[in-house]
């Protein structure tokens, strides 16, 4: 830790330093705020992740200006292979590339770093500073303003004030419990990967692999190709748990060891990976917050944002880039200089702004449920350039997801190929 005195004040605090939390505050400092930027972990650390980046984080990484930073580590791809129950695959081309969490979050933490936001030692987010005790005129039963918060350093607490407070704490709730905007402990979903360097897969998987089964549970496997002989391989379920009696898995029903087990006994490249190749480091699980749901965006003083609002796509569980562009469009909002509602209003806007694709997003992940929808869908985008360039399309941001899954949109597979 530095001997130099810890800040006591500025004008935003970002707590979590992860593509959300890096993003916003990479902007606001370029915009002249003084910005501090905490996060439990000392950087570079581990992040458990798919890796994946699809057009979305693309277009997130040139408006931070750091993607030829990005590029020039990451390992390119030109498809997304996508692979049914039956064995069936369809590679849909598109922009997208791989690179390790530990390595992303680290070019885009010091880019913020380089734009004038000060990284904290490691600190952890105890609790909201609140100062008196009227109610919110967004959210009536929270009373009280954030004024900054208290955070944990070493072994000793230490507070810092700021003008706003932005909650960039991913998945994890404790932090969005502490400031009370959390509306939903249980995930939408989870996941596990691990990484496997396997040399003589190198050039055998290319693109971004996802697999369908009925025995994943609902869920789905990958392999995504990372630099240096490198594969990330994981399972992840998501949308999928409710209530005993509603079709959906609950939570203890689910040991994703045993269906990570399974993706690699029903998909023989996974097998191969794993039986031919070196496991780094261990299989780990983590949380996934889907579908801009189950958390408030905002009380007065702070702004919440990335995954601790559900910034990742159910269905693909991609949320890199739209944990940055949520981290941008809170430090849009601050910036616009007003007075506390008119931030917040005008961040909940752009939120809700987003949700019509979320929810796209949300429909199409019927096809975890029903993996012989993808059976349909990869049989005819084979065979139909059309299909394919919708599915490219969805990739690509310009397509609706749902429409492929919907019950028009799987009477239109049934046309006339073209």
């Amino acid at each position: 830790m530095s001997d130099l005195p810890l800040p006591k004040n500025c004008d935003v605090l970002v707590i979590g330093a992860g593509p959300a939390g890096s993003a916003c505050a990479q902007r606001l400092a370029l915009a002249g705020l003084d910005v501090l930027l905490a996060d439990q972990h000392a950087f570079p650390r581990d992040k458990i992740c798919g890796d994946g980046l699809i057009p979305d984080a693309h277009n997130a990484l040139r408006k931070l200006g750091i993607y030829d930073e990005v590029m020039a580590v990451a390992h390119p791809a030109q498809h997304v292979g996508c692979i049914g129950p039956r064995g069936g695959r369809v590679d849909v081309p598109g922009h997208v590339a791989v690179l390790p969490r530990r390595e992303l979050d680290d070019i885009v933490c010091r880019a913020a770093q380089r734009a004038g936001a000060r990284m904290l030692p490691p600190a952890r987010f105890e609790a909201p500073l609140i100062e008196g005790n009227a109610a919110d005129a967004l959210q009536p039963a929270l009373r009280g303003q954030v004024v900054g918060a208290r955070l944990k350093i070493g072994e000793a607490l230490h507070d810092v004030r700021a003008k706003w407070l932005v909650l960039a704490t991913g998945a994890v709730p404790q932090a969005m419990l502490a400031a009370e905007l959390c509306q939903r402990r249980t995930p939408t979903g989870i996941a596990l990967r691990g990484y496997v360097k396997n040399e003589a897969m190198v050039g055998r998987v290319k693109a971004l692999e996802i697999i369908w089964h009925k025995r994943l549970k609902q869920g789905y496997g990958w392999i995504f190709p990372c630099p240096g002989g490198v594969f990330n391989i994981g399972v992840g379920l998501g949308n999928c748990f409710g209530l005993a009696g509603t079709g959906r898995l609950r939570m203890q029903d689910v040991n994703l060891r045993d269906i990570f087990e399974a993706f690699c006994e029903l998909y023989a490249p996974a097998r191969e990976l794993m039986t031919g190749g070196e496991v780094v480091g261990e299989l780990k699980g983590a949380p996934l917050r889907c579908s801009l749901d189950g958390a408030l965006y905002s009380r007065a003083g702070l702004l919440a944002t990335g995954e601790a609002v559900g910034s990742t796509y159910d269905f693909s569980g991609e949320g890199i880039g739209k944990a940055m562009e949520t981290g941008m469009l809170a430090a849009q909002a601050i910036m616009l200089g007003r007075d506390d509602a008119a931030v917040r209003e005008a961040y909940e806007a752009s939120l809700r702004a987003l949700q019509p694709r979320f929810e796209l997003y949300r429909k199409a992940s019927r096809v975890n449920a029903h993996p012989w929808l993808a059976d349909l869908v990869i049989w005819r985008a084979r065979n139909s350039p059309r299909i394919l360039r919708r599915m490219s399309g969805v990739l690509e941001e310009t397509a609706n997801p749902g429409n492929l899954v919907s019950v028009r949109g799987l009477a239109k597979l049934f046309l006339p190929i073209r």
